[in-house]
């Protein structure tokens, strides 16, 4: 099974950083792709799991590949449109691509060319050598859900927690924490995390031991007060960043693909799973994102409004149709019933064979279909007389010595 965590040395060191692009920019290429994935999961109304699942195969590709060489727009279709096949929510090819064409600008679409979803399904082998075919992917949702069931507390408060955690594991997915860190670290750090923003604190849990210091311990071993503080500014400087719009664009696919991209220090807007990040959280996040890396403080933060928003009713698609009412039961024209079964159907005219109804059939068949046909006696030639061996004369059966005399 192949490896796919790294460490913050190798993850500066890929194939985009080696054909000339820095660093910041590919973080931003790599941010603005996993929200593009995200976005468009929201759109065709698809899963969590199947997101989550898009954007790893989306992070884990360019670890072998440069942006120079894939557009970070198809790459992101592809992952998306492999994702809802392992996780069982398939959608079709065209229908990713329509929902991207409506997301991207004009010159961003244009990195698709002339024929985007011939561009998607060849990129989709490559995608499937680059992760080795290792498909299955798990996420920090499950053991945020499994973790928090063990803690105990206020109810109204642990469940503000578990929904800040599941929106900060949200966002997480535009970082390169799924590079790095196993799932159920990742799901302690965030908990951690929104556990301090709401001020909840975590004084008793279910099957606590004395040989555990913190209620954590006996879900993961060996995880330090300066893992998770790394883990948490990571997420936090998502929210710390300036909401400039990006002018620079991937370099479009072709010979004239330029080797090296310098754009400025800028960042695309980010939001929530729809939800603007609130200015307090913005506050936080600069204040703890110093270069002392001091302890969180915790903050006034409010719990995300929804984790997954269903799609706008604007979209003509049909499995965005009838999401929360039944279908109609026609269209157009109204459907025109058939009579009642007691109900004779109409004569149009007189009969066009009335012969046949009025008079039996005619005799078309033999007369022997209802009594034996007539056969020939057989009748034995002439001067033949049998023996009563049942031989003419002259023919004697060649008897086996073994018969008796």
């Amino acid at each position: 099974m192949p490896g796919w965590y790294f460490d913050k040395q190798e993850l500066k060191h890929t194939p985009s950083g080696a054909a000339g692009l820095d660093y910041k920019t590919e973080m931003r290429y790599r941010k603005e792709g996993a929200r593009f994935i995200i976005d468009t999961g929201m759109k065709m109304d698809l899963g969590y799991n199947t997101t989550a699942t898009g954007v790893v195969y989306y992070h884990r590709f360019y670890m072998f590949h440069s942006f120079q060489q894939f557009p970070r727009f198809v790459t992101a279709c592809c992952c998306l449109f492999l994702a809802g096949k392992v996780e069982e929510t398939p959608k079709k090819c065209k229908d990713i691509i329509k929902i991207a064409k409506a997301l991207l600008a004009d010159n961003k679409f244009a990195t698709f060319g002339s024929d985007p979803k011939e561009e998607v399904m060849t990129l989709e082998r490559v995608l499937l050598q680059t992760i080795k075919f290792d498909l299955q992917v798990e996420h920090p949702y499950l053991y945020l859900l499994r973790y928090a069931k063990c803690l105990k507390g206020d109810k109204a408060k642990l469940q503000k927690m578990v929904q800040m955690a599941w929106t900060f594991v949200n966002d997480s997915l535009c970082t390169t924490l799924s590079l790095q860190w196993q799932p159920e670290i990742i799901a302690v750090a965030l908990m951690y995390l929104a556990g301090k923003l709401s001020k909840f604190e975590v004084v008793d849990w279910v099957g606590r031991n004395p040989a555990h210091l913190r209620w954590w311990d006996m879900f993961v071993e060996d995880v330090t007060m300066d893992l998770l503080e790394d883990i948490c500014h990571q997420v936090l400087d998502l929210y710390s960043q300036p909401e400039v719009k990006s002018s620079s664009e991937s370099p479009p696919p072709g010979a004239s693909r330029p080797a090296a991209a310098s754009p400025s220090n800028q960042s695309t807007s980010r939001q929530s799973n729809g939800a603007t990040t609130s200015t307090t959280a913005s506050s936080a996040s600069t204040a703890s994102s110093t270069s002392e890396k001091t302890q969180i403080s915790p903050e006034t933060v409010p719990p995300p409004v929804n984790t997954r928003i269903p799609p706008p009713s604007d979209v003509p698609y049909p499995y965005q149709t009838f999401t929360h009412a039944p279908p109609p039961i026609s269209y157009g024209t109204p459907v025109s019933f058939a009579p009642p079964v007691n109900t004779p159907p109409p004569l149009l005219g007189p009969s066009p064979i009335p012969s046949l109804l009025s008079a039996p059939p005619p005799n078309a068949f033999p007369p022997f279909v209802n009594q034996p046909p007539p056969f020939t006696p057989v009748v034995p030639p002439p001067n033949a007389s049998f023996f009563g061996n049942g031989l003419p004369q002259g023919h004697t059966r060649h008897r086996p010595p073994f018969f008796p005399p």
